[in-house]
Parts: structure tokens; sequence; C-alpha cells
């Protein structure tokens, strides 16, 4: 299924803004533009055309002009009267621009030197012409045939004075003239919408932001493709209209993610399976104020969460990731959703972690990822379905990796004693001496009533003993005290999951936010 629609083309050095129209397949993202071209006869070029108009007594020409050199833009055709000499010539187009008039040269004419010229110009008027295939929007000129019944820029005001020339100008001829009409042989032309840019979207990514800011473009986004071609900026006249192509656009991306990680998990053991990829924007450590992000592309695979700064294509790729981190071991946290409008939905999660986080930034849908020895990484997503996607998908492969796993064991220490704490998916926490191997205390995830740690290496457990019911702490120190309690929380995560499902969907904030929106 194709979607069609009429957008602008935003033009961030010049500041203007062109129309055109946005073909999307599942595929690919088309920017047309709207061009003259021959569609019979000798002339293929249809870049220039000289054409003959006799002046009319009623109608005179038959067209109006807008633009000139005082607004920095060549003077061009606003309308064409039907039935009259312009019209018959069947040459002539709305968005031509006048390059010569009798032979002389007024690309760098203002609008009343031009008005001027052709209103003296005689009975027989040669003018030729361009189609101004970007022609700024503050023109308003109507799109016309071929284009959408439903005219976005027609019946705005602009700021250009239209000047008619359909208005009898000097002519010495009273008598009527024979109409400009075409000859049989001449070139015949129409107006069309011709591709411009494709851009293919496998791996293609959007972003909503001006380059180097937090600030969202108003009803506007960039496709960027894989090997970096833009579709430039794409502004849309309502929030409605740009609401509906992002999430065209996204859909069909993710669906060629999807079809990508398909044809990726069938190379792939069953224990080594993608379970989800995709662009994200992750806010650079140290920035200033403008609060920096970079586009990062993140992956759950098999056992592992990784952070590439482009997509592995081949499978020799997947070595070549910025950042590898074992899944049992980091903590997803939502912590930004945008509720309706501008209503902030401050989504902080404490799951017996809490770690600040300046979250001063404009965006919304934002999650971090802790690992290891304190590391944490920012990302903002696009879209609200997106961070839901990304809740769903590391919860399913931490889970995954949990069941696959069935224990971890982490060297640690006590009263000076070098031990082994191993955390089971079925028999819960174990402790036992790491030289004779005798158990020195073993207790149930249901068992585990509170913990607290230093921040650094210790921590205290607090379990609840069946028999006496007494609170029993156990103090451990470890190396990597973050992974550790990363890893206690997957597992009883997942332990929760495969008793109550329904619980561990409760608790999920984004997808509460999918369903109340």
């Amino acid at each position: 299924q194709t979607k069609t629609g009429i957008a602008l083309l935003y033009d961030e050095v010049s500041e203007n803004a062109y129309d055109i129209r946005l073909k999307l397949t599942k595929e690919v993202l088309t920017i047309q533009k709207q061009d003259v071209v021959c569609v019979s006869g000798s002339d293929h070029s249809a870049n220039h055309r000289t054409v003959t108009l006799r002046r009319q007594p009623v109608g005179g020409l038959g067209l109006s002009i807008k633009g000139g050199a005082e607004h920095k833009v060549p003077v061009v055709i606003s309308k064409i009267f039907k039935d009259q000499a312009a019209e018959q010539t069947g040459m002539l187009f709305i968005g031509d621009a006048i390059i010569q008039v009798n032979g002389i040269n007024v690309e760098s004419a203002t609008h009343e030197e031009v008005v001027h010229l052709l209103r003296n110009a005689g009975d027989e008027v040669t003018i030729t012409v361009q189609y101004l295939r970007e022609a700024p929007s503050f023109l308003k000129l109507p799109l016309g045939s071929p284009g959408p019944s439903s005219d976005h820029s027609s019946g705005a005001s602009s700021p250009l004075f239209d000047s008619g020339l359909h208005l009898n100008g000097n002519s010495t001829n009273t008598a009527p003239s024979s109409p400009s009409s075409p000859i049989a042989n001449e070139p015949k032309y129409e107006k069309r919408w011709l591709d411009t840019l494709s851009v293919p979207l496998s791996m293609a990514r959007i972003s909503r932001y001006k380059t180097g800011t937090d600030k969202l473009r108003s009803n506007a986004f960039e496709v960027l493709a894989l090997d970096g071609v833009s579709t430039g900026i794409l502004q849309f006249y309502t929030a409605q209209e740009s609401a509906d192509w992002l999430r065209a656009v996204s859909t069909n991306i993710s669906d060629l993610t999807l079809q990508n990680m398909k044809m990726a998990n069938k190379c792939c053991s069953p224990s080594e399976q993608v379970i989800h990829m995709g662009w994200v924007n992750e806010r650079l450590e140290g920035t200033d104020s403008s609060q920096l992000y970079k586009f990062k592309f993140l992956a759950l695979k098999g056992s592992s969460f990784y952070i590439f700064s482009t997509p592995p294509v081949s499978t020799l790729d997947w070595v070549r990731a910025e950042k590898i981190y074992n899944l049992c071991e980091v903590l997803f946290k939502i912590h930004k959703l945008w509720l309706a409008d501008d209503y902030w939905l401050q989504a902080n999660l404490y799951l017996g972690i809490h770690q600040d986080f300046d979250l001063e930034d404009q965006r919304p849908y934002c999650f971090s990822v802790m690992a290891g020895h304190g590391k944490s990484h920012y990302f903002n997503v696009e879209l609200g379905s997106e961070l839901a996607m990304w809740e769903k998908s590391f919860q399913r492969a931490i889970f995954l990796e949990v069941q696959r796993t069935g224990s971890k064991t982490y060297m640690c220490s006590w009263q000076g004693d070098t031990l082994c704490f191993t955390v089971d998916f079925a028999l819960g926490f174990t402790c036992f001496d790491s030289k004779t191997k005798n158990v020195l205390w073993r207790f149930k995830f249901s068992q585990l009533k509170g913990s607290s740690d230093d921040g650094k290496t210790k921590v205290k457990l607090l379990f609840q003993n069946l028999d006496t019911k007494q609170i029993e702490t156990k103090e451990l120190e470890f190396q990597d005290l973050t992974a550790v309690l990363h890893c206690i929380h997957s597992f009883i995560a997942a332990k929760v999951a495969s008793v109550d499902p329904v619980f561990i969907d409760s608790q999920s904030i984004a997808r509460k936010y999918m369903y109340s929106n």
C-alpha cells in the first residue's frame, strides 16, 4: 500500500520551504517535485520554453505574475485564466519563472520592471520561461493539476502582490486577434510530479530535533538512510498530518527491521537470537546545558546488550560493537514519558536501586540502562510506541537469559574469608566456601525481605528464617557490587514473571501509556 501527500521541504540555509509530494511504500520514501515535461514533439529538455502570446482585446495576456528580485525570487506566473491567451498556448504553467521578455533578460528584474515590460510589449509578446521547481512557499502558488483537490496553498494570502496581465495593455490593434493556439507539430507539455530523491527505509532513522539541540521541530521531521542520505526537513501543514506521516514512516522502518532480524536469526543458534534492535539517541556524558545527543544503534541478542555507532550488517559486525554488556547484569529504567500535549509524567522506577539522573532536558520518551561498575547510558527515542517496545524487549531478553543461564556465581568476601555467592533460578541464594565448597547458608527468593548497601562494595541482605521468623542479616563484599545487585533484580523479576506474568505486565509504565493514549 502506497501513501502519498503534499508537504513542504524546508531549507535551513535560505529559511524557505518548497512544495513537495511524498510517496511512501513499504521500503522507500520518495520525494517528488513538480516540473514541466515535454510529452510529445521534439523538445525533450523542457528546461526553457519560448512562447509567443498574442494579446487579446478582452483578457490581455491571460495571466498574473508574482515575485521579483526585491523578494530574492524570480518573477513567476501565479495565475493562468481559463480560455485566454496564456492557457491557449498549452505551453505555460503556474510556477513558470519568466527568463526573457521579447529577448530582454529579466532574471534579476524587479516585479514592477517585468510588469512594465509585459504591459508595453505590443500585441505579440515572446516570453522564455523555465519551471521553478523550488518555488518558496511564501509565493503561495496553487499547486494546480496534478495535485490534490484539497489544495494547501490556495486561499492563503501571500505577502507578495499579484499583478494581473489579463487586463488590456497598450494594445494598438483593436480587431480581435486570432487566439494563441498551439500548432499541430509543436511540442506538448504537462506539469507532473517527478521523483527527485528516494530514501531506502531499511535501517533508516528519524529525527524530530533541530541539530545539536533539544528543540523539537514544529510539525516536522527528517528521515536519514543507512548511508546518511537525508530527505531534508519535511514540514507538514498540521500537527495531525505530521503525526500521521511520522507514524507511517516509523511503522515501515520497524517492519523492515523485523524482517532484518528474522533473516539474521536464521543464521543464529536458538541461544543467540536477536530479540530487538533499532536506532536511539544517546545523551553524551559531560555535555553542557545544550544536551548533545548522538545516534546509536542498540541490539538485544542472545546473552548480551550491544551498543553500535552503525547497525551490524554482517555477522562479523557483532564483535565491533562499542559496548557489550551481559543482560543479567543490566537494569533498564524508564525516565520520562510525554502524556497528551505538554503534560509530563516523571516515571522513575525505583527497582531496588536508585540512581539520580539530571532530567532537565526537553526530550520525552527517555530510558536508561545501568550496567556493572556504575556505568550508565541515557537514551531517548522518537515515539512512545518505541519506548514501550524497548521496555518489553529488555524484559523478555533478560528473562530468557536468566532461564538459559540458570545461575550466576560471584566471588565475594565475608569476615576475611573468600566465598562464593550464587544466584540460582530454582534454588534462590547460596553462599559457600570457595575452597571446601561447604554451603554456609541458603535462602529462597521469597525469604529476601530487604537489602542495603554502601554504594561501593558492601551489601547487607536481610533474610527471614522460615522456622523462627527472625530476620537474619548477611553482609558480603563484592568487587562489582552493581553487577551483583542488577543480577539479583533480574533473577527475582524473571522468577515473578514465570509465576505471575500478569503482574509484570501491570508494572509496565510505557504500555500503560500506550493503552491510555
